[in-house]
């Protein structure tokens, strides 16, 4: 593969990307209703904690798990915001 090979597979990658990224975004939105619903916190730092374990286990690689933590962390305080924000 060249260049242009692989940044076509980037841009292929980058639509399922953003297409998995808005099907969290709603789930979480769904969650932030249920929170309200039950007058539960939109941070719940064990749950949180449980998310970034699973990441870590499930890291094939080649990112390290403190790079691809930082793309949770980023990821987990979108969703809080969504979360606050829709609620």
């Amino acid at each position: 593969m060249d260049i242009s090979d692989w940044r076509r597979k980037i841009d292929e990658l980058d639509v399922e990307i953003v297409r998995l990224i808005s099907q969290r975004a709603a789930a979480a939105r769904a969650i932030g209703e249920l929170k309200k619903t039950a007058d539960l916190p939109v941070y719940e730092p064990r749950r949180e904690q449980e998310v970034f374990d699973r990441v870590r286990k499930v890291n094939p690689g080649p990112l390290a798990d403190a790079e691809l933590l930082h793309v949770y962390e980023r990821i987990i305080d979108v969703m809080r915001t969504l979360q606050r924000r829709d609620l």
